[in-house]
Parts: structure tokens; C-alpha cells; sequence
């Protein structure tokens, strides 16, 4: 069995690409729900068709965003297809990523061991 062959990292570089260009088109959206949301990673299916797209809130509701983000995906993927050279724009579906949440719950609860270690 043959294989077409691909572009090596073309999915890697896709991806980044939508990853920088989203950060920007969702700074630009109006909804009061989108809190300071961060783009951390976006995976495209093999055949672009879909993207999931992960992101954190700084400040404001993950749900609330994520809902938001969700809602208005059809606007961002048509600002996308303007700025890709590409002839097919993944369907953008949106996650929140709690690893940094978690990180920082971890670092604490590291903090909070070492400091009553250190009482004893």
C-alpha cells in the first residue's frame, strides 16, 4: 500500500500558525464572557478538518469562555481562512486547559509541605 507523501511537521507548522493567528483574533472578539484567554496548543486532525485549540483564562470563567469561544468559532475560522495559505480551515472546537491551574495548586501545596517542614 502507497502512501501520498507529506509535507514533514506541515500539521506542527499548521497548527502553530492557527495557534499565533487565533491569539490575535481572539484578542480583537467584543463577548464580555471571553476573559484574558491564552492559547496554549492546538492539534489538527490529519485531514485539517478539525482542530482542538486549549486555552487557559487568567481572568474570567472557563466554562463562560470556553462557551463563548465555542459560539463565535465560526467568525474565527473564517478570520483564519483569510490569514492561512491553506485550502482547508480546520472546524475549531475549544477546551480548557486546566494545567496551569494545576501547576499552580501543586507549587502550593509543595510550598505549604516545605514551610511546615522546615517548622519541625
Amino acid at each position: 500500500m502507497r502512501h501520498k507523501r507529506a509535507i514533514p511537521n506541515r500539521g506542527f507548522r499548521i497548527a502553530d500558525q492557527i495557534q499565533r493567528d487565533l491569539a490575535e483574533l481572539i484578542r480583537e472578539l467584543k463577548d464580555p464572557r471571553i476573559g484574558m484567554a491564552t492559547v496554549h496548543a492546538v492539534e489538527v486532525t490529519p485531514d485539517y478538518a478539525h482542530a482542538k485549540v486549549f486555552f487557559s483564562v487568567l481572568v474570567g470563567d472557563p466554562q463562560q469562555t470556553q462557551d463563548a469561544l465555542n459560539e463565535a468559532a465560526g467568525y474565527l475560522r473564517n478570520g483564519l481562512f483569510k490569514r492561512l495559505q491553506i485550502h482547508t480551515v480546520p472546524t475549531l472546537h475549544f477546551h480548557f486547559d486546566r494545567t496551569t491551574e494545576r501547576a499552580a495548586e501543586l507549587s502550593a501545596l509543595i510550598a505549604q509541605a516545605n514551610a511546615t517542614q522546615a517548622k519541625d
